[in-house]
């Protein structure tokens, strides 16, 4: 026997696993939908700028994390580790700028190499929604209602927090940048060594820092709310007025923040303390200056994921999957007869088990295991007469029907 296990990080999905992530994507599909978001589907890898330009170079996304090669044409890729910087691409490459707003959903697999834990993996999947081409504040209040409206849909709205910020536009940032960097410079020495070399490249990016040392740091540094001029103060609390007004519940966070410089305005997420460290099961923010890092058209976004790995966790039971007939063929004489029969229900819209070969006890000891609702059992005076047994497999009671009239008898 094969000793193969699947790589560190990964794992298969099927049987419950693949119900509880359907259910997720189809309830968030249906839903994004009802908002006008179209479903989006980008290369599983870019090229790895693509990456680098929008997370950052000093980011651990990309020093530590990123699954990069370089192919045998001697281009340099990246598997995807997440889903607004391919979708901004795909808004410039394909010339979309004319067509603004655009509303995107998607569901992807994403990939990052980092320590494997519950709720984490190293290929793991998300679902998201980026709104292009919308500067004022009932874009982010639309994103943030839809990801309300589907954590309610999928239910599990009551275990959720709704967190928000303000970054402020691109003066407020500067002031609070300037601000921040004269604070950390002067508890330079109590900062780990990734952290001294982003005080001088990008020091927000030590906000976003989990060493516990420049945690311990950053608890004292200057607060973004404390450096938000008078427009951008008035952006968030029309997005604050807009979420009362759609009864989205939400608390302020002002530790919560986005290190690149590309977000502004509205920074929020949705956590729980239903999955231990794990927390945040859903994020996002307002990313006016990313097309344009990446050399494409002025273009205001705002945008969210959530991972689905982590709601899985969380959702009820889903719908168990659809119970089908079984159609049993007492002996070989029968079994052209049962296919015939089998792939005309089938046609007809029923989910129908056909055994592969045994003898009648074995069919039927299959119909239970596939837990079937109803048994079609055909044998030779069923074949002569033209009907079947139909058998229901709760209640035990049988019946002969015309073939004919099977169908009618299913449905009701």
């Amino acid at each position: 026997m094969s000793n193969l296990q699947p790589v560190r990080g990964t794992h298969d999905l099927m049987f419950d696993d693949i119900r509880r992530h359907r259910a997720i994507e189809e309830t968030a599909f249906e839903i994004a939908g009802r908002y006008g978001y179209g479903e989006i589907a980008t290369p599983v890898f870019e090229a790895t700028e693509v990456f680098t330009r929008t997370l950052g170079d000093t980011s651990d996304i990309v020093t530590k994390e990123m699954y990069t090669f370089e192919t045998k044409g001697g281009e340099r890729i990246t598997l995807r580790p997440e889903g607004t910087a391919g979708v901004a691409r795909a808004f410039i490459s394909g010339g979309l700028a004319q067509q603004t707003p655009l509303k995107f959903f998607y569901r992807e697999s994403m990939f990052r190499y980092e320590r494997p834990q519950k709720g984490r993996q190293r290929q793991f999947h998300q679902i998201g929604v980026e709104l292009l081409g919308v500067p004022g504040p009932q874009a982010d209040v639309e994103v943030i209602a839809l990801g309300h409206h589907i954590l309610t849909a999928l239910g599990v709205a009551g275990n959720i927090k709704v967190e928000l910020n303000s970054l402020g536009d691109g003066d407020s940032r500067t002031a609070y940048r300037d601000a921040l960097t004269a604070f950390l410079s002067g508890h330079m020495e109590k900062l780990s060594p990734d952290s001294r070399e982003r005080l001088q490249r990008n020091p927000l990016r030590i906000l976003d820092s989990k060493d516990p040392a420049d945690r311990a740091v950053v608890a004292d540094a200057p607060r973004y709310s404390d450096y938000l001029n008078t427009a951008s103060k008035d952006f968030f609390a029309a997005v604050q007025d807009g979420l009362a007004r759609l009864d989205v519940p939400f608390a302020l966070n002002p530790a919560l923040v986005r290190g690149l410089d590309y977000y502004s305005h509205t920074a929020f997420e949705f956590t729980t303390d239903a999955l231990g460290a794990q927390g945040t099961v859903l994020a996002g923010g307002r990313y006016d200056g990313l097309i344009p890092s990446m050399g494409g058209p002025a273009t205001p976004g705002v945008g969210w994921a959530a991972g689905i790995e982590r709601l899985a966790m969380l959702i009820p039971e889903p719908p168990a999957a659809i119970r089908p007939v079984a159609v049993i063929p007492v002996g070989d004489a029968e079994i052209p007869v049962a296919e015939k029969l089998a792939h005309d229900l089938r046609l007809q819209g029923f989910a129908v088990d056909l055994g592969y070969g045994g003898n009648m006890g074995k069919r039927m000891k299959r119909a239970d295991k596939v837990k079937a609702r109803a048994a079609i059992i055909l044998g030779a005076d069923e074949v002569r007469e033209g009907v079947v047994t139909l058998r229901d497999l709760d209640s035990g009671e049988q019946r002969k029907v015309p073939q004919a009239d099977l169908a009618q008898a299913l449905r009701a």
